[in-house]
């Protein structure tokens, strides 16, 4: 089965697990109502529009101009969605981005410090909010719960700091192992392309980070990114805070934000597909004030667990579906990747090929012109 088909129903089984092992009947389900149900699942897509919109402006910023419609942007940028949802750890949507991106015309390094802006807005934004939803954690007396939030937000926030602070001051390059660890898997002249594609792709990306820390204009865009980010994940806590008080708990959007954001933190762990039951978990965690390691029962028979439930559907498998849409849009427009046809994608052997055809097709025309 195609993995496009299959990872919407992968994405349900920790669901349905929680369902079948729960106590929740599905009265309790449709207890928080259709209206703050709609809400909620709008409250979420206005995250993720605003996401698109942050997409595109960086486009428009970065490389100067619009390079499609907005509708089509919009659309790629949700596919690239689709792909970080379904996937352990949130990644590999840039990679779709990217694809995109160079299909369009942009540079290699260009189109990977776009992805990389994006990432970093992301990051940024979810780790600070992380550690501010762990400090206020421990400091109301769940330190379990707060400390785990801030030891996971740690390695990210690190990790993506370095990689901007490095990517700035040197040219980085893949480590001298990849090569043959790539061998083991196609053959050598490939890898040997695949390797210096993805070289020449980071030395762009190094050259565009030099170019835009010292810029006074880079920075400014960036700042706009991180507003619209942050706006993003308030959208995200909204979306929660409506089911919420929709069955009777007196939650705000400040507390509300600061536990979807415990929760998107939890998710980034590498265990299930896009979070699923991670997520859950951290939000409840959150909510419950957790002080210590919980038993089984005491999560399987929480009452708040239904909404939450609720919360999950609304906040990820109905805009899964919105996503996977745009996928099968921007999927059915072409491959998005042809290294061949693209010269800013294309390897030195390729670029060598192209020439050599273009050469023959040019002396083929040639003879045309003197026997006419």
């Amino acid at each position: 089965m195609n993995w496009r088909l299959l990872a919407i129903p992968a994405s349900i089984v920790p669901l349905l697990l929680m369902l079948l092992f729960t106590r929740i009947s599905p009265e309790d389900i449709f207890a928080v109502g259709a209206i703050p149900f709609v809400i909620s699942c709008v409250s979420v897509m206005g995250r993720i529009m605003l996401q698109a919109y942050r997409f595109k402006y960086f486009i428009r910023e970065f490389i100067g101009r619009d390079i499609s419609s907005t509708a089509n942007t919009i659309s790629a940028r949700l596919a690239g969605e689709f792909v970080t949802q379904t996937t352990p750890s949130y990644v590999g949507g840039e990679l779709v981005r990217i694809a995109w991106l160079t299909k369009k015309g942009v540079p290699a390094g260009k189109a990977a410090w776009l992805a990389t802006m994006e990432i970093i807005a992301d990051v940024l934004v979810g780790t600070m909010l992380g550690f501010i939803a762990g400090a206020i954690a421990i400091y109301n007396g769940a330190a379990f719960i707060g400390i785990i939030v801030i030891l996971i937000a740690i390695p990210t926030f690190v990790f993506w700091l370095v990689l901007i602070i490095f990517s700035a001051k040197r040219t980085l390059r893949l480590p001298s192992f990849s090569l043959k660890l790539v061998q083991k898997f196609i053959a050598k002249e490939r890898a040997e392309r695949g390797i210096n594609s993805i070289n020449n792709a980071i030395a762009d990306l190094c050259k565009m980070s030099r170019a835009n820390f010292n810029s006074i204009k880079a920075i400014r865009i960036f700042t706009v990114g991180i507003a619209i980010t942050f706006v993003a994940f308030l959208f995200q806590g909204l979306s929660f805070m409506v089911l919420a008080n929709a069955v009777g708990s007196d939650i705000g959007l400040f507390d509300s934000l600061m536990a979807t954001s415990a929760s998107t933190v939890l998710a980034t762990l590498p265990i299930t597909i896009g979070g699923s039951g991670l997520a859950e978990l951290g939000l409840w965690a959150y909510v419950s004030d957790l002080n210590s390691l919980p038993h089984l029962d005491d999560v399987l028979k929480d009452s708040q667990l239904s909404v939450i439930i609720v919360w999950r559907i609304a906040s990820y498998h109905v805009p899964l579906v919105i996503m996977w849409i745009a996928l099968m849009r921007t999927i059915g427009k072409g491959p998005l990747k042809d290294t061949r046809t693209s010269p800013y994608l294309a390897s030195e052997e390729d670029k060598v090929d192209q020439s050599e055809s273009l050469s023959d097709q040019e002396k083929k025309n040639d003879k045309s012109d003197v026997f006419r």
